[in-house]
């Protein structure tokens, strides 16, 4: 195939196909309350997250745990009788002891950073009105800072 030739199909294709570039969007009118989009958290779904990663965290440690000990078990009985199977179960038991830690790091993870957020939103709301109450003051007239 020729160079031109080349050049007349990558022509003749570019016609056919018209390429454009569209954005999807919302309707210009929504209606209701002017916000965009559904997704909201709020502090009480986060409080929801916080509170599940930390049930989880809980109910799985627990339960892996023995998990973990049956197959450890297992894997030494059937080591101690000669079978190769109790290689292979200990090797599983090991990398299942591995992915539970990482699990149960990531729970524990979300769990605190949630209570953590909580508490210094918490903290931030109580600065905030008690700057705004000053300023308030201030603008009365009322300065605590001059001799009465």
């Amino acid at each position: 195939m020729a160079w031109e030739e080349w050049d007349e199909l990558k022509a003749s294709a570019a016609e056919r196909h018209s390429t454009q570039m569209q954005l999807n969007q919302l309707p210009a009118d929504q209606g209701g309350n002017g916000t965009q989009g559904d997704l909201t958290a709020d502090h009480a779904d986060l409080e929801a997250v916080g509170k599940a990663a930390h049930n989880l965290f809980d109910d799985f440690q627990h339960h892996s745990g023995h998990a973990r000990v049956a197959s450890v078990s297992a894997a030494g009985g059937l080591k101690g009788e000669g079978f190769a199977l109790g290689a292979a179960l200990e090797h599983v038991a090991e990398r299942w002891n591995e992915q539970a830690k990482t699990l149960l790091d990531a729970c524990a993870h979300i769990s605190n950073h949630l209570r953590f957020t909580k508490n210094q939103h918490a903290a931030d709301e109580t600065y905030i009105a008690g700057a705004v109450s000053k300023i308030a003051l201030l603008d009365s007239g009322f300065d605590d800072r001059k001799d009465h």
